[in-house]
């Protein structure tokens, strides 16, 4: 069979794809705690507080919103990958109440293992997105390499009294979570032939749907708090931010919008090796969840939902709104913000 009529199944290439193929972020902490902090008055937000992205004033108007993210396939399809992985990178723009501008290709292809028609498709997928998003793509860079990766680098704007970071929470704010979880649990079920296509179904076009919207209801409402929730869950994000910002957060779990069936997976042993990573890396948390409520929140999410902190006279009015969008229709209300106590996250 020539190259070129060779049926490409891209999951057949990979073992671990999209934010579940991330480095522990206990092994990344440890790499990074070396470098020195670097101070400029118009760096808003840089690495030391794990933040989505770097966040750099140049006038009294505009901050730029700096990312990048790049992974392995996650799925079968070309094209949906591409999207998916579009999605996933723009998404830290959103998070921090941004508008994507530019975007760069960030392409690992094998040529000699997968016909070019696979690359060009995989790069039509992220070319779509980053139109719907209304921002261009300019370039980027392609190297030789197995399995094929593909991301963006992302530069974004929004206005100084905008800009969302992740150390901005208060006690009695509201959390608000925008999409639901278990992507994670049905890309790893789909692998071992376990999981409904239907949810499969539903899981891509989920991780395919940009949190724009959620981004422009941050910036109506003057939400300050927020962060994106990807390849460290949704208790490592909660952590972090919980770090960040110097409070605790209290999950209530019975409340988390979830993917159907996922908890039955889960508790039938479906668990990604991703979540026992991310489950490690959370030291300060309280629980009094199941176990499978448990590895839900340490889950790696790609291209998941915002995680808002919402000042508590707004939350209503604001998930209303999610609410009544097809794009975070299943928006939830999963917890609030205390002072910090003797925990970062308590789950219930």
């Amino acid at each position: 069979m020539l190259l070129h009529e060779m049926k490409i199944d891209l999951l057949n290439s990979v073992d671990f794809g999209g934010c579940s193929a991330k480095l522990s972020p206990k092994l990344l902490e440890e790499l990074l705690s070396d470098f020195p902090t670097l101070k400029n008055e118009n760096l808003l937000v840089d690495v030391s507080t794990h933040d989505d992205a770097a966040a750099y004033k140049i006038n009294d108007e505009t901050v730029l919103i700096f990312t990048t993210d790049f992974f392995p396939p996650l799925c079968s399809d070309p094209y949906t990958f591409g999207q998916i992985a579009a999605t996933n990178a723009l998404s830290d723009v959103y998070a921090m109440g941004g508008k994507p501008l530019m975007a760069l290709n960030l392409t690992m292809f094998p040529t000699a293992k997968m016909p070019v028609e696979v690359l060009k498709n995989i790069v039509k997928g992220g070319y779509d997105k980053v139109t719907e998003a209304g921002a261009m793509i300019v370039g980027g860079h392609t190297i030789e390499d197995y399995p094929p990766k593909y991301g963006l680098a992302v530069v974004g704007t929004v206005h100084p009294d905008n800009l969302v970071t992740n150390a901005n929470a208060v006690p009695n704010d509201v959390l608000i979570l925008t999409k639901p979880l278990g992507v994670g649990v049905v890309m790893a079920a789909k692998k071992v032939d376990m999981a409904d296509d239907k949810i499969y179904d539903l899981a891509l076009n989920q991780m395919s749907t940009l949190n724009a919207f959620a981004a422009s209801m941050m910036r109506k409402y003057h939400v300050k708090c927020a962060t994106d929730v990807t390849g460290f869950g949704l208790l490592g994000h909660a952590y972090e931010l919980a770090k960040a910002s110097d409070v605790t957060l209290h999950i209530n779990t019975k409340s988390l919008p979830v993917l159907p069936n996922v908890i039955q997976l889960l508790e039938s042993g479906c668990i990604p090796g991703a979540a026992f990573r991310n489950k490690n890396y959370v030291e300060s948390v309280s629980s009094t969840a199941t176990f499978s409520e448990l590895m839900l929140c340490c889950d790696a999410q790609t291209s998941g939902g915002l995680l808002m902190c919402v000042p508590s006279e707004k939350a209503q009015q604001l998930l209303a709104e999610l609410q009544a969008c097809p794009d975070t229709r299943n928006s939830s209300i999963i917890g609030k913000v205390s002072e910090k106590n003797n925990v970062f996250v308590s789950l219930s």
